[in-house]
């Protein structure tokens, strides 16, 4: 190592050339570097998520939890399967081995998952996912003299832009309010038609819907029908029929 040093000391041609080279070298090489915030990580993860309302841990792990992993044992490609029984929801958590085709097992593991028919009948629905670990990489904030609806389509039109751009796989909105529509129902109204609480809510989901109504075959083609039902704003919900009567 010290005859290379003493080399290149004696040789300041060679050691300039050197220099120069790895220089350009980077130069190339910048743009294609991935800047992130933290590192990438692959966790090789699938969860199996039952919900199941008003049950113990106890009762979670013998009609949950066990049967799925007695369902998903043998599947191809699992290194290790951790399970978390807690109150009203069961985790099956599947760890894959290095290399595994992620998409299949996740299908397998779906495919298994589904055909189980011994669950509880309380228990909702199975959800499988892949964990996936996204990096940020840039933070953009919007600010403006405007309302909070205004500012808020300003964040979605810039998310918009910004997803158009290439290589820009995700753009999340955040620290905005959901939408939402507040219906306040009169006391002195339910008791005047002898209607409940429950009553008029169901009268808003049955009637905020779009609806299809089939098809008509002529000589040009198929026409598709459908009722337009759906409620986006204050005043169509305020003009939705809560209940009708023959007077």
């Amino acid at each position: 190592m010290k005859s290379i040093l003493t080399w290149f000391v004696h040789n300041g041609v060679a050691a300039n050339l050197l220099m120069v080279a790895i220089l350009v070298g980077g130069l190339i090489t910048l743009p294609q570097l991935r800047r992130e915030v933290f590192p990438e990580l692959n966790p090789n993860l699938i969860t199996v998520t039952v919900p199941y309302p008003g049950a113990a841990p106890e009762e979670v792990e013998e009609g949950i939890v066990i049967r799925v992993e007695e369902a998903i044992q043998g599947l191809e490609g699992v290194k290790e399967v951790r399970s978390v029984s807690a109150e009203n929801v069961g985790t099956v958590n599947i760890e894959a081995l290095e290399g595994t085709d992620m998409r299949r097992l996740l299908d397998d593991v779906k495919s298994r998952v589904d055909a189980i028919d011994t669950f509880p009948e309380e228990a909702e629905k199975a959800v499988v996912q892949e964990i996936i670990l996204r990096s940020q990489v840039l933070s953009v904030a919007v600010s403006a003299d405007a309302d909070e609806a205004s500012i808020r389509r300003l964040g979605e039109r810039v998310r918009d832009d910004i997803l158009a751009l290439p290589g820009i796989t995700q753009v999340e909105l955040v620290n905005v309010r959901p939408y939402e529509v507040s219906i306040e129902v009169s006391e002195d109204a339910l008791l005047r038609y002898g209607l409940t609480f429950e009553q008029v809510a169901a009268a808003v989901r049955r009637s905020s819907l779009d609806l299809p109504g089939g098809a008509i075959k002529t000589e040009g083609g198929e026409i598709l029908l459908r009722a337009k039902g759906q409620a986006y704003r204050g005043e169509d919900f305020a003009s939705l029929v809560v209940v009708t009567r023959p007077d």
